[in-house]
């Protein structure tokens, strides 16, 4: 099968955009646009903004590669940024798409009020938007001049501000600036495509997952399209890094991107540590005077505090707090054996109590009939990780 390359391959970068700023090509990009005074006042109220935003995440300003990614049910576009071609995509911002048109599916006509679905790239800086400021879209694309009305598929597809749309993607006029002001240095920096996927659902979404089930249910001709959105989607999830989109004769979407298969993790089950047993008979039920810890019960006290705060380091990933409960014998001689955890903890933790406990110093044994004897006490001790600790109670 023959297949035509989309020019949306923005990743790559081979070709250049044809856009009406081509005008500029001899001046900084940035320079030109911000002689538009609505361009040039988000520049002085939010590039600021943005510098600090990139700062805290971590990430290089200004991003030399951008990405956008928007779900038409879930109403919802992200920007995603790098430095070099090379390098994975992180995400930098998602915003919120405050309106939308039409439903699930494809734009195929003018007047259908359908957002598109599927791989485009900005082709369009509009400084002097009737919508604050826009970013064009190359709808119709390949496979939109092959599937959709041939005399009149629609057009003037943007990314814009003012929160109204008609088949558009609109935000809030705060968010196209900065989305705006993105676009505008990645393409000064060189980037001449700048992809937009425009996706039915987030495909990690059960609700939104179960939605679209139902949209297939009744438009079944939906769903080889579906297919080749959510491979695409799922690629990049695996990746960070954006499939090789291909149209073909018929104008169906070919996504060509193997995506990894995960690493099966062969987990090691560690063996649980078995129950120390003792002879029931020779532990005293009824004493004369208990077993005492050296320097009181205050000093025990502070062991069982100070205990809890090092076992924080063995609580587990998701686990923030745990009340453990140690059963342990104290016998004639004083010394701590037979311990074990009953309740809560973990395995890694419950080891390191039992061999905590079992190496305390040597008590003063428990007397009955002016005999030592043996005796099993239980200790509960609260576990809780530093940072889920209240600091202070004001």
């Amino acid at each position: 099968m023959r297949y035509s390359y989309i020019l949306l391959l923005a990743a790559l970068g081979l070709v250049r955009t044809a856009s009406a700023q081509t005008v500029a090509a001899s001046i900084n990009f940035i320079e030109y646009q911000r002689s538009f005074p609505r361009m040039n006042d988000a520049l002085r109220h939010k590039q600021d903004t943005l510098m600090k935003q990139f700062e805290e995440k971590r990430l290089t300003w200004p991003a030399k590669y951008i990405y956008l990614r928007s779900f038409k049910y879930d109403s919802q576009l992200e920007v995603w940024v790098k430095q070099d071609l090379n390098e994975n995509f992180k995400l930098f911002k998602t915003y919120r798409v405050c309106a939308m048109a039409g439903s699930l599916g494809p734009k195929r006509m003018q007047g259908d009020y359908q957002v598109p679905e599927g791989f485009y790239y900005i082709n369009e800086f509009n400084p002097k938007s009737q919508y604050h400021l826009s970013l064009g879209l190359n709808y119709p694309n390949a496979s939109d001049k092959i599937l959709s009305d041939s005399l009149m598929p629609g057009g003037d597809i943007y990314i814009h501000g003012s929160c109204v749309t008609t088949g558009c993607i609109p935000v809030n006029n705060e968010q196209i600036e900065e989305l705006y002001i993105l676009a505008a240095h990645a393409r000064s920096e060189g980037q001449d495509f700048i992809p937009v996927h425009i996706f039915p659902i987030r495909f990690d979404n059960p609700r939104s997952s179960e939605y679209l089930r139902k949209y297939i249910k009744d438009f079944p001709e939906y769903k080889m399209m579906a297919d080749e959105l959510k491979h695409a989607y799922t690629y990049f999830e695996k990746t960070r890094k954006l499939p090789v989109i291909m149209v073909s004769k018929k104008g169906d979407y070919v996504v060509d991107g193997i995506i990894p298969k995960e690493k099966e993790v062969v987990v090691v089950k560690k063996e649980r540590r078995p129950l120390k047993t003792y002879n029931q008979a020779e532990i005293a039920t009824v004493v004369e005077r208990l077993p005492v810890f050296p320097g009181g019960n205050e000093k025990f006290q502070a062991f069982i505090d100070n205990l809890g705060k090092e076992m924080a380091a063995y609580l587990g990933e998701n686990q923030a707090k745990t009340f453990a409960m140690v059963e342990f014998v104290i016998d004639k001689q004083g010394k701590v054996i037979y311990a074990n955890v009953i309740k809560g903890g973990n395995d890694d933790l419950n080891d390191k109590l039992i061999e905590a406990f079992e190496n305390m110093p040597q008590w003063t044994p428990a007397v009955k009939h002016e005999q030592t004897v043996s005796v099993k006490l239980k200790q509960t001790i609260f576990i809780e990780k530093p940072e889920t600790q209240v600091i202070s109670r004001q």
